[in-house]
């Protein structure tokens, strides 16, 4: 039940006699709120979202570019965005002349379009609706076959199994998943800037409300009976009373019976374990890129030999207005090679030169030959990463003309 506010029409089809009714009910009977319900499903009231794991994780660090705010855990939101960017099989790879390899990674996320403040995004549409006949009808039969043998303790088990199941599909599917994210502050900056994620950077440019989306917004469900949640607690009982009913009926049956009510739960064990192979996260990512507008081509993800690179290129894809606090969260080196590269770095971002260098950038006197062939290297990275930004910006230009037409 947990991807069943995910797809159209899923609700509609839990009427078969599913296995596993009290642990699910011990689950979903926490939503229910009040000293009635507490009392019949004790634990913590957690949130529908959080439960039906809609929202609860936590996305990597974001640091703002213009603003400079930083936010330590980003949303879930953002989570599924770095999750996203991971995933992307194919990057352009920026040439490096001191590295073969390509470890270090940047995605850059275009954000044209800012959605509303709470919106109920449509559900997927799937062929689990189709799949679902399957254990509904072997459920039917059997109820049916138990029925024909004069096996009433049996039939009557199979039949409040279906019943049971099907409410409570019903009910907890009745949920309304709705997207929320904060307003932006009028005059705000634009909301450019980084998710920290440990298999690279991702880097978000976009407008302040779009941004916020991803790194503040949220996806929750909304219940007519909430706070309370009395539907749910009623379905959470009839789940509990399927699974008592059961354990006292069936050894009464007949064996034929017996055969029958597990060759329901059998159908019913691999739809459900179907349902349970699905990547829920993935689903919730398609989603969230249709609520944002995103394609696949304003994803674009670029390779790099070394570290320097990355953050060169992180920092001009960016043009923030304090390139020095993004250099320093980036590169926390601070000895005297590394703070004379930033500082050269960053005259140029402020200044909107291109990064070239000659020989009298690295040839410092005050250097010795190491310190020098090293700042020599680092510029040179900072010159390759140039070369990769200005490309991914043509690139970057010609998909928004598409977009535009």
């Amino acid at each position: 039940m947990a991807t069943v506010h995910l797809f159209e029409g899923r609700r509609w089809f839990g009427w078969y006699n599913t296995p596993g009714s009290y642990e699910i009910a011990k689950q979903y009977g926490q939503l229910a709120n009040s000293r009635f319900w507490d009392g019949l499903f004790p634990g913590v009231n957690r949130d529908p979202a959080h439960l039906f794991g809609l929202d609860g994780k936590a996305g990597p660090r974001f640091l703002a570019a213009h603003s400079g705010s930083v936010i330590q855990r980003s949303s879930h939101l953002a989570h599924l965005i770095a999750r996203k960017a991971q995933r992307i099989s194919r990057s352009t790879p920026v040439r490096n002349r001191r590295r073969s390899t390509l470890d270090c990674t940047v995605t850059m996320i275009d954000l044209r379009h800012t959605p509303a403040l709470e919106l109920r995004p449509p559900r997927r549409k799937s062929h689990l609706s189709l799949l679902a006949l399957f254990p509904i009808l072997t459920s039917i039969a059997a109820c049916i076959a138990c029925g024909l043998v004069a096996d009433w303790w049996c039939c009557a088990s199979i039949a409040f199994g279906v019943l049971a199941s099907g409410l409570a599909c019903f009910v907890i599917g009745s949920g309304h998943l709705t997207f929320r994210h904060p307003a932006p502050a009028k005059g705000a900056p634009p909301g450019d800037g980084i998710l920290l994620d440990d298999e690279g950077i991702v880097v978000l440019r976009g407008e302040e409300g779009a941004v916020a989306a991803v790194t503040r917004g949220r996806f929750c469900l909304t219940y007519d009976g909430e706070p309370k949640y009395g539907n749910i607690g009623v379905a959470s009982v009839g789940l509990t009373i399927q699974f008592l009913l059961q354990l006292l009926f069936i050894p009464q049956g007949t064996l034929f019976g017996q055969v029958m009510f597990v060759a329901s739960l059998g159908i019913s064990w691999l739809y459900n374990a179907y349902l349970s192979a699905l990547e829920k996260e993935d689903i919730q990512t398609e989603i969230l890129m249709d609520v944002l507008r995103l394609r696949e081509a304003d994803l674009q993800k670029f390779a790099f030999g070394t570290r320097t690179s990355q953050v060169a290129f992180t920092a001009l894809s960016l043009r923030s207005p304090r390139p020095m606090k993004l250099l320093d969260e980036l590169l926390p080196n601070d000895t005297p090679v590394w703070e004379r590269w930033k500082k050269v770095l960053e005259r140029k971002l402020l200044t909107g030169e291109s990064l070239r260098f000659v020989e009298s950038g690295w040839k410092v006197p005050e250097f010795s030959a190491e310190d020098q062939a090293l700042l020599q290297g680092l510029l040179i990275d900072a010159e390759e990463a140039y070369d990769g930004w200005r490309a991914a910006t043509s690139i970057s230009d010609s998909a928004s003309v598409s977009t535009e037409k």
